[in-house]
């Protein structure tokens, strides 16, 4: 007869077969830990919908079994959905300390901070949450204090890797700790979780450092600004720019709200050194010469509303490219922002300035994080896992992963390919899937923080509340000049004032195009964005109703 305490389920609610949105849950002799609550950020399809959490509804139907969140690492795709989840399992959250430092950053931005329970877990600190005992150690990655776990339960133990890469020099001199990891895998381990971003790439990922090469060459020979983007968090990065412009004698600003919020943290904590006096304010920067000046912006992404996307439009209050600057895009581009990222290099391009990105050209300007086909065979090989379970990746990704570990003859074929949802049984008898969890996603518009359940279902509800103001503009591509006046359709509103609300909005809409730049009228992404906006602050103001704004641009 099988004993039940010898159970172990493994249930991934997000990250299997798709992109982001990490989170697993690990339920054994009726408790559950989780690991990890991340995002996943939409296509330009998705309108109106900021981020995906995960639909946690498995959880909350066994709301009594949950004790607790542990935490690998604080890139949004493992820690961004727990504002939408604490509300409803207010557990404890144990991570690292810059970790933590990034959730209290965004917990608190929802007023939800002062009833979350936040616990900051040390490299080789165990946690014991009923029958699960959970031990943190350093890996590597792109972002600092990582950690990946090794929770015992009575099944057996299992490693998860969380995102890592292994890197023989990083910035901060923290080596992923292979020690650990050889250990566990000389005692037992049943199954091994195991990151497979990177799954397709042969050989090794550089080292953070090789990035260094190539920043100062950059600093060296550049004559004006230098303008350059990473991911926010990617404070070994940024530790690179700071020594680089210390070196060579310019002063850093950053722009962009979370980037600055950011950096501050990691100086606070410690993770990033700063000289005194070399940090100045946006507004200080034409007080400098321009070969005096390093910009570190947000927005590698291409988001149009960034502090780089108004740079790339001329649009930003402080200062503007200049022919003779250099702007560096030191990111790797998620998959769906590919369009946004190149129009915006276009507009770069247009100023004249001198542009660096990931074209593949040695040395790089970026590194990935994550690791290549020789480390993800290296950390296989040291846990000699009984089960392999590949994760964090596409399904092409995960299958690419499983394959190649089953080349190394390490678990003989011991391998499951899961999905999200799969519910993973592991017991005396073996391993396999059983069944399909309750799972899906959760699409959240941030500015009112509410659940899009379906985005034809939303639109159909605004609609259907508020009504719908369609605004018509007809540009000339070439001009970036409107051909006609504008034209505005109320559709399903009941306006008291509507003649006049209807001509003083066509005038504000005109104003609006007037305003904008060349570049802005030929960029319909940007305009569009401008004239939701500006209609969408008009209407409440005057009517204190929000409707549906559906700007439409002919091209003549």
């Amino acid at each position: 007869m099988i004993q039940t305490d010898q159970i172990l389920e493994v249930v991934p609610l997000g990250g299997l077969g798709e992109f982001g949105m990490h989170m697993m849950a690990f339920r054994c002799n009726g408790m559950i830990i989780v690991v990890d609550a991340g995002v996943m950020f939409p296509d330009e399809e998705l309108l109106g919908v900021d981020i995906i959490v995960p639909d946690i509804t498995y959880l909350l139907e066994k709301k009594s079994e949950v004790k607790a969140i542990f935490l690998t690492h604080g890139h949004e795709d493992h820690i961004g959905a727990l504002p939408f989840i604490i509300p409803y399992l207010n557990v404890p959250v144990y991570g690292s300390q810059f970790t933590l430092a990034l959730v209290k950053n965004k917990l608190e931005q929802h007023g939800i901070f002062e009833e979350a329970q936040l616990h900051t877990i040390m490299p080789k600190q165990a946690i014991e949450v009923g029958c699960f005992r959970v031990e943190f150690f350093h890996v590597t990655h792109s972002i600092v204090d990582s950690y990946a776990l090794a929770i015992k339960t009575p099944a057996g133990t299992i490693i998860h890797t969380g995102d890592f890469k292994i890197d023989p020099t990083p910035i901060d001199g923290k080596l992923f700790d292979l020690h650990t990891l050889a250990a566990y895998g000389d005692e037992g381990v049943l199954a091994l979780f195991s990151d497979s971003t990177n799954a397709e790439h042969s050989g090794y990922t550089p080292s953070e450092r090789s990035v260094n090469d190539r920043f100062e060459s950059i600093f060296r020979t550049s004559r004006g600004r230098i303008v350059l983007s990473c991911f926010t968090s990617s404070i070994p990065r940024l530790q690179l720019v700071i020594d680089q412009a210390k070196q060579y004698g310019r002063v850093v600003s950053f722009l962009g709200r979370r980037m600055s919020e950011n950096t501050e943290t990691a100086e606070q904590l410690g993770f990033l050194k700063i000289p005194p006096g070399l940090i100045i304010r946006s507004k200080e920067i034409r007080s400098y010469p321009r070969e005096k000046v390093c910009v570190v912006a947000g927005g590698c992404q291409g988001e149009p509303m960034s502090a780089l996307s108004r740079l790339a439009l001329d649009d930003h209050k402080d200062f503007k490219i200049e022919q003779g600057d250099t702007v560096v895009l030191s990111a790797r581009h998620i998959p769906g922002n590919e369009r946004a990222i190149g129009r915006m290099m276009d507009h770069f391009y247009r100023r004249r300035a001198e542009i660096y990105y990931a074209d593949g050209s040695q040395p790089p300007v970026h590194v990935s994080g994550h690791g290549s086909e020789e480390e993800l065979k290296l950390v296989a090989t040291l846990v000699k896992p009984q089960y392999f379970i590949p994760i964090h990746g596409t399904y092409r990704q995960l299958h690419r992963h499983a394959k190649l570990v089953d080349k190394t003859s390490v678990v003989r074929g011991r391998i499951i390919v899961a999905e999200t949802g799969d519910i993973i049984r592991f017991g005396p008898d073996g391993a396999e899937i059983t069944g399909k969890a309750p799972v899906g996603c959760v699409l959240i518009d941030e500015g009112s923080l509410e659940e899009v359940e379906e985005l034809v279902i939303r639109d159909r509800r605004h609609i259907s509340e508020d009504g719908i103001v369609l605004s018509i503009i007809a540009i000339n591509k070439q001009t970036g000049m409107m051909e006609i006046p504008p034209e505005i359709v109320f559709r399903g509103v009941a306006f008291i004032e509507e003649e006049r609300l209807l001509a003083e909005s066509k005038q504000m809409l005109s104003d609006t195009i007037g305003n904008a730049t060349v570049e802005e009228r030929g960029d319909w992404t940007v305009i569009k964005e401008k004239i939701r906006k500006d209609l969408k602050r008009f209407f409440y103001k005057q009517t204190a109703k929000r409707p549906f704004i559906l700007p439409v641009i002919l091209e003549i």
